[in-house]
C-alpha cells in the first residue's frame, strides 16, 4: 500500500514541479505606466520589481482581497 501512495505522492510532486516551471518561464509583457484600476502612474520601483504589472500596489492589494 505504502508503494502506491509514494507513487502518488511523486506523480503530483512532478505536477507542481511542472505547473511552477511553466509559470516562472512565461515571459512578462511591459509594465504599465497607468494603474489600470485607479489611472494613477505606477511608481518605477514597482515596474521594475514586478515586469508586466498593471496596476498600483493599493490596487493589486485590492484585486488580492477580492481573489482576483
Amino acid at each position: 500500500m505504502a508503494d502506491v501512495i509514494d507513487q502518488a505522492n511523486e506523480r503530483a510532486e512532478q505536477i507542481l514541479q511542472s505547473a511552477l516551471a511553466k509559470q516562472s518561464y512565461r515571459p512578462a509583457a511591459p509594465s504599465a505606466l497607468w494603474c489600470e484600476d485607479c489611472g494613477e502612474r505606477i511608481p518605477e520601483a514597482r515596474r521594475v520589481a514586478v515586469p508586466g504589472c498593471d496596476c498600483c500596489v493599493s490596487c493589486q492589494e485590492i484585486r488580492e482581497i477580492r481573489g482576483n
